[in-house]
């Protein structure tokens, strides 16, 4: 009998004994060089050998052998130095597929409004060729004029409320011309100064100074629309003092309708009125009640003693019911509330007022916010100006729908609804449908949360939109609410109950009402990271981030039937985004969303439109793939580019055909304990197993080994044969940081390799790198049987 091996000796001349018993050509492979005694005999197990000749090489007080042959023995060596390699993990059991998905529906862009000149730039064929390399499917069309608080003109052409061209206006939903561009229209009714969509433009008529204009309310949140009495949907008016002062007094300039009833309060609490509400609470003044108001401009004391506060609100829950200024010929004149100017301050013994606002037809009049706006407008706030998105054009529909960039699948198409009416989102749903492009869903209005609407008011117009759309085609898969890229559960001012959950309190409102079958999916937006710098250490937070908001749509009650749709994502922040920072989010976001079990995910943003954003300097080429030259036409591709590529290429197979998604984990971490290798592991219909490995060890390489495991079969297994390899990652891109002249040198491309697959082999990932493997594995070894080694006083299963 040979000699027993002791293991951990480093004694290489038992390498070649060892090696005399594999079968060649393994034997003298150039890859047995260097390596030691123990990791040969691990292959020489794995090789299927009878016990006899293994037993020769362990002592047989430390090895306990099942009584099979030809199978494949684990081992854990504890005495042995440390593998660098270490192994991913994929759960290839049939019944453990996560979920499936199809390529062209479910990785997906998007298009947003743009400048408007140059949007025929963009839909040039030569630009959307290059754009479609990227290789993305179905196509979400977003709708950014509701961020900006305007109504949008879908089509041009169309028809005023107001025989004298003015008011509410419908499209025309027969098609004539072709529509190339629409635009938006300023409200002119506006209570906002800004909110989570217009940060930068507008201001409110609460306000500014002139008491000829107004803020009016929504009509379509009144009985006459939603069948319910005004107390149930109270519409309000907040007023941000910028700092806590003291006050005791208000003075409202009232315009047609006014409020019989209303309440005037104070913000009492540690957090934000209107960013962190529920941290605190509205509490009423003394005097704040009122029950028989007659509008005019009356001044009123709230308090014969000061409060401290930084936030007052005026809540309005029974109107007047009287008519604008518009007339009354149309009954939206005359329901909801209006207000011309709001005075805030210090009412003195003698009746003497001071004021703390300030008043100016600008952003530096004091903030005020509201609860709805009517979307009554004329023609004159029409508002377009060059290379500005809030006074763009979002592309026409018939340019969206011809141009090529849909590739001819549906579309997820939105309507006006926070400031629209029912009758226009009918006839742009005609239309469409009349054209005959194919529409895959329907999103209902535009972040809603982000206008600071209550759920029981998206609720309404919801429903009410809802039966409006389904009398013209039933089958329409409605959705929403769109809500604007969060990380945690979205809270709101208490209700009666004390619920503080926005999408909670929205569904519930759909279950009142018998409607929760109308809400076909529920859509969001994914943007992780706030703030103009993204440190490295923030892609450690995905896919974590996603899946965990995901998580959280479903406690708050989403059916598990429903559908999640992210309509709208990318990382948010400074030129990381166009670093090789923004290949790794893109890739580890996109697959975590789909093993997370989502439906469909959109990257925003499929043109070129690369500007900073408004609030970061730094931030050319964010949200997009391409930076673009002074002209709009694309002059090179940032990382997100390829990171697209890898996924809608290399990692899935692009045909319209079934992934299924399975588990695949790893436990390389640093010492903070982040994970810096996550993996994505899906089976495609060519029958390839494809892995997704996200390196985000920003310096260093990591080698990985690959091990599949089907339960239902009892199977261990590796891939065989050619492994096709691609890699992106810094060592092909590194980003130039020069304003809008920023560039990347070098800029891609991937780099592609075959590799031999084999037990046991090792894949090195290279450092800050996205990497796909694809082959097929070898599922001959059965692990119903399998040997248990001990080396120390535990043993191993």
């Amino acid at each position: 009998m040979t000699k027993p091996l002791s293991l951990g000796e480093n004694d290489q001349s038992k390498v070649g004994e060892i090696a005399e018993l594999l079968p060649h050509p393994a034997r003298t492979s150039s890859t047995l060089v260097g390596i030691r005694p123990e990791g040969l005999l691990m292959i020489l197990i794995a090789s299927r050998f009878e016990r006899a000749h293994i037993a020769n090489y362990v002592r047989p007080s430390r090895m306990f052998l099942c009584a099979c042959s030809h199978i494949v023995v684990s081992i854990i060596i504890v005495s042995a130095p440390a593998i660098v390699a270490q192994t991913v993990q994929v759960d290839s059991t049939p019944s453990h597929v996560l979920n499936s998905f199809s390529p062209p529906s479910a990785l997906g862009s998007t298009v947003d409004r743009v400048p408007s000149n140059a949007t025929d730039v963009f839909f040039r064929p030569d630009q959307l060729k290059e754009i479609l390399s990227a290789g993305w499917g179905t196509i979400s069309y977003r709708q950014n004029t509701e961020l900006f608080v305007q109504a949008w003109h879908w089509n041009p052409k169309g028809t005023w409320s107001d025989p004298s061209g003015k008011g509410y206006f419908t499209g025309n939903s027969s098609p004539t011309e072709m529509i190339r561009h629409s635009y938006g229209y300023s409200l002119r009714h506006r209570g906002f100064t800004r909110n989570g969509g217009t940060e930068f433009d507008g201001f409110s008529r609460l306000n500014d100074g002139d008491e000829a204009t107004y803020w009016k309310s929504n009509p379509y949140l009144t009985k006459p629309f939603t069948g319910e009495d005004d107390s149930l949907h109270p519409q309000w008016i907040v007023i941000d003092l910028d700092k806590k002062q003291d006050v005791n007094a208000i003075r409202i300039a009232w315009a047609e309708p006014y409020a019989r009833t209303f309440q005037v309060q104070y913000w009492v609490g540690d957090g934000d009125a209107m960013d962190d509400q529920a941290k605190g609470e509205w509490k009423g003044f003394v005097s704040g009640v009122v029950t028989n108001g007659k509008g005019g401009t009356p001044a009123l004391l709230l308090d014969a003693s000061p409060i401290n506060t930084k936030y007052v609100r005026v809540l309005m829950t029974q109107s007047s019911n009287t008519c604008d200024n518009h007339g009354s010929s149309d009954r939206r004149n005359c329901v909801g509330y209006g207000i011309k100017e709001v005075y805030v301050g210090m009412m003195d013994a003698n009746g003497n007022f001071k004021e703390v606002l300030h008043h100016s037809p600008d952003q530096h009049q004091s903030l005020t916010y509201c609860s709805s706006v009517d979307p009554w407008h004329e023609p004159s706030d029409l508002y377009v100006a060059p290379d500005r998105m809030e006074s763009g054009d979002q592309p026409g529909f018939d340019l969206f729908y011809t141009s090529g960039i849909t590739r001819g699948l549906p579309a997820v198409i939105p309507v006006a609804m926070l400031y629209g009416t029912p009758e226009d989102s009918v006839a742009q749903l005609t239309y469409l449908e009349k054209r005959g492009y194919p529409i895959s869903y329907v999103e209902m209005g535009e972040e809603p949360d982000g206008q600071y609407m209550l759920p029981e008011d998206y609720g309404a117009l919801y429903l009410q939109w809802a039966t409006a759309l389904h009398r013209v085609d039933p089958k329409l898969k409605l959705g929403g609410p769109v809500f604007e890229g969060v990380t945690e559960d979205i809270k709101v001012w208490p209700d009666a109950q004390g619920k503080t959950s926005w999408f909670g309190r929205f569904l519930d409102y759909l279950k009142a009402h018998g409607r929760l079958s109308d809400l076909a999916f529920m859509s969001f937006e994914h943007y992780p990271y706030d703030g103009c710098e993204t440190p490295w250490k923030n892609l450690y937070e995905e896919p974590q981030l996603l899946t965990h908001i995901m998580q959280v749509w479903r406690e708050d009650g989403l059916p598990p039937g429903v559908p999640l749709l992210d309509t709208e994502t990318n990382a948010h922040g400074g030129e990381a985004s166009v670093d090789v920072f923004g290949a790794l989010w893109l890739a580890d976001t996109f697959a975590g969303f789909l093993t997370a079990g989502g439906t469909a995910t959109y990257y925003y943003h499929a043109l070129a439109y690369s500007p900073p954003h408004p609030a970061c300097a730094n931030s050319w080429g964010t949200y997009h793939m391409f930076m673009v030259d002074r002209n709009y036409q694309i002059r090179q591709r940032t990382s997100q580019f390829f990171a697209a590529q890898l996924l809608t290429q290399e990692w899935v197979q692009p045909v319209d055909a079934q992934h299924r998604v399975f588990k695949a984990s790893t436990d390389i971490r640093d010492a903070d304990g982040d994970v810096l290798v996550t993996a994505y592991a899906i089976l495609r219909p060519d029958h390839q197993w494809s892995l997704m490995l996200i390196n985000k060890d920003h310096d260093n390489a990591h080698p990985v080994r690959i091990a599949f495991h089907d339960d239902d079969a009892g199977k261990d297994a590796s891939f065989v044969g050619p492994v096709t390899m691609i890699t992106f990652g810094k060592a092909q891109y590194q980003w130039h940081p020069a304003g809008r002249n920023g560039y990347a040198d070098p800029d891609g491309p991937t780099v592609k390799s075959t590799l031999q697959g084999a037990f046991n082999a090792t894949y090195s990932l290279p450092a800050a790198s996205v990497t796909v493997l694809r082959g097929t594995p070898d599922t001959r070894y059965s692990t119903i049987g399998y040997v248990t080694v001990s080396f120390g006083p535990q043993a191993i299963h």
